[in-house]
């Protein structure tokens, strides 16, 4: 009973550290590449300030829909599922029961046992049909609320994520001040990002960590390089 709750709390967790990899990876990646190339074309703070919200604002609700829509994805893929099982187990009786026979085979019990574990499994068409969706289609039973709790979890992680490269822009100027301040910050926090995201994925915490950074430092550079050379034209 306990290794069950621990299971179900594991899954509930990956869930949500999902939900804020996703919105903060793009959270501190669009809004810093986007505040790095307003500032080199052009002269107020005060405008990169305005879009930079604006983006945020917009990111996250696009990312939060987004998160909603795959959650809805899988709660209908799954009970389009269950009820094609149904079906099957009522139309199809005899060739369900011999792919649950085929399950037990491949585990290892004995001819009578899987006799016996099939005759037990098919008094109950409800129990049958979980089981069925579990061991034979490979398919949890999704959280009914995951798909707001995952907009919510991705459009707030966002916001924070977006925050961090646009907040030098408050207390400065001069777009340039604010972009140096950004680009100190914003790589930090992307390395930290990477580190703990790649720890998290199995794969090695350092290569990752410089990895992600990377690609934020050149999402940035190139549109701040942009800018600059349609600003002088």
């Amino acid at each position: 009973m306990n290794d069950a709750l621990h299971v179900e709390s594991h899954l509930q967790s990956s869930e949500v550290l999902r939900d804020i990899v996703i919105g903060m990876s793009d959270g501190l990646t669009v809004p810093f590449a986007l505040a790095a190339g307003l500032s080199g074309a052009v002269d107020s703070t005060h405008v990169v300030v305005i879009a930079g919200i604006a983006e945020i604002a917009a990111g996250s609700i696009a990312m939060g829909l987004g998160g909603y829509l795959a959650g809805k994805t899988e709660q209908d893929h799954y009970a389009s599922e269950l009820k094609r099982e149904y079906y099957e187990v009522d139309k199809f009786p005899e060739k369900e029961r011999e792919e649950v026979r085929e399950f037990f085979e491949s585990i290892g019990l004995s001819d009578t046992l899987q006799q016996a574990a099939v005759a037990e499994i098919a008094k109950d068409k409800d129990g049958w049909v979980e089981f069925m969706m579990q061991y034979e289609l490979k398919l949890e039973k999704p959280d009914p609320k995951r798909a707001q709790k995952s907009a919510v979890n991705i459009g707030l992680s966002y916001i924070v994520g977006g925050i961090i490269p646009l907040s030098p822009y408050f207390f400065t100027v001069n777009p340039y001040d604010g972009l140096q301040w950004s680009v100190v910050l914003t790589l930090i926090c992307l390395f930290i990002f990477g580190f703990f995201k790649s720890r998290m994925t199995g794969v090695n915490p350092w290569s990752g960590a410089l990895k992600v950074t990377l690609i934020g430092a050149v999402a940035a550079g190139a549109a701040f390089a942009v800018a600059r050379l349609f600003g002088a034209h």
